[in-house]
């Protein structure tokens, strides 16, 4: 399965620990002996943006253990093999899932235990079999990401393009085929059977996908349609396109299951967007290359990372409007939140790093070096990992248990 141990250079920045009063401490001791400080934490620590949460917004579940921004990432292990990984997501029961575009045409799921390849998963398919009668004959996906229904029995991955009976033109990130690129797809694939069990048609080069937190409607970026889906799940269908601008990429859906953002990254632009109306709203004219979002737990802030400005924003979800920032490594990309919501981890595409957040102060407090060209991360919840695609051919896997001498 080509895990191999590693051990990677790390700069630690540790913050100082937060002095509490004399009753204050004895309390906290009293609960960290019990297990649940980390819910504690984040409501003592979280940032204070002066921001209520949304109404209906989940209160933050942090698995047992140190509030995230006092820990550290260690070196755990480094997963190869026939990948060549654009993306990695963490499911909810355990399972992990690498999608590997055009060049390996699979997505390969992970034990998040064990760090072991459970399945491999072709992109081949015939459309036939999904009722797609006029594209009948074998077709290739390109598996780009991946999000879990909130039972984590499916995993719904969208293909950047289908190779096949009428797909039409080549799909490029240039899109220089315009039209003539034919429209692709999201798969669904059952965790239980490691087979694809649905074919959802969207528009042409579609990346991200993001689910409502109820798991009722997916939204899909349309890279070469300047649009985002929005897909009825239980009917399995699109139901209508919103226009935004150039290259969408992130999105976040907000605890009303109606209201999302996305990113317009060649436009340099935030997007706000009604999922019943279709109605959309630009609401920020952002640094260069605004490309990913994530939301935090209690959804009343969310992070964007500026690929070409070199910077991480923070947002206040009801407005769109920047809060704080601050600056990363070379090209961020993809990131990822803690459970707890006190550490954000971003990945560094040119650097080869992975930079961990503190969010209570925006302040840069780790950096590990990761495989080539990362480009992908996820936090897994039952093992407290960070797991990271580096889109050269290999996965990164950190504890993120670690506490420095510093602050024990």
């Amino acid at each position: 399965m080509g895990v191999q141990a590693r051990h990677l250079r790390k700069s630690l920045r540790p913050g100082r620990p937060h002095e509490q009063f004399m009753v204050a401490m004895a309390i906290m001791a009293l609960i960290m002996s019990t297990g649940m400080v980390a819910g504690l934490l984040t409501h003592l620590f979280a940032p204070t943006s002066g921001i209520a949460a949304p109404e209906g917004a989940a209160q933050p579940v942090a698995p047992p253990g140190e509030p995230s921004n006092t820990t550290r990432l260690d070196d755990r292990a480094r997963i190869t093999g026939d990948i060549t990984p654009k993306s990695v997501v963490a499911g909810p029961g355990g399972t992990v899932i690498a999608n590997n575009m055009m060049y390996s045409h699979s997505s390969t799921l992970y034990d998040a235990s064990s760090l072991e390849r459970t399945a491999t998963v072709s992109d081949e398919i015939d459309l036939a079999d999904y009722g797609i009668e006029e594209r009948a004959g074998a077709t290739h996906g390109a598996p780009v990401e991946a999000v879990f229904s909130p039972d984590g029995a499916h995993a719904y991955v969208s293909q950047y393009s289908l190779t096949g009976p009428g797909s039409g033109a080549p799909a490029t990130d240039d899109c220089a085929a315009g039209d003539e690129i034919g429209t692709s797809a999201v798969f669904r694939l059952d965790l239980a059977s490691a087979q694809w069990d649905q074919v959802i048609e969207v528009g042409r080069v579609p990346k991200f996908i993001s689910l409502s937190p109820d798991g009722s409607t997916a939204l899909v970026s349309n890279w070469c349609d300047s649009s985002v889906s929005v897909v009825d799940l239980a009917a399995g269908e699109e139901v209508r396109q919103i226009p935004v601008d150039a290259a969408p990429r992130g999105s976040v859906v907000l605890p009303d299951n109606r209201t999302a953002y996305v990113t317009a990254m060649f436009a340099d632009e935030l997007y706000k967007v009604d999922l019943h109306t279709g109605e959309s709203e630009l609401v920020l004219e952002t640094g260069r290359k605004p490309r990913h979002l994530v939301l935090s737990p209690d959804a009343s802030r969310m992070y964007l990372t500026e690929s070409g400005s070199d910077r991480l924003l923070e947002l206040d979800t009801a407005t769109g409007r920047v809060l704080r920032e601050a600056e990363t490594g070379r090209e961020p990309r993809s990131m990822t939140i803690s459970p707890d919501g006190l550490a954000l981890y971003v990945v560094n595409y040119y650097a080869n790093t992975v930079s961990k957040f503190d969010t209570t102060t925006m302040e840069e407090i780790q950096t590990v070096e990761v495989g080539q060209n990362p480009i992908g991360i996820t936090y897994e919840p039952t093992q407290r990992r960070v797991w990271v695609a580096n889109y050269a051919g290999s996965i990164d896997v950190f504890d993120d248990t670690a506490v420095p001498e510093e602050m024990t």
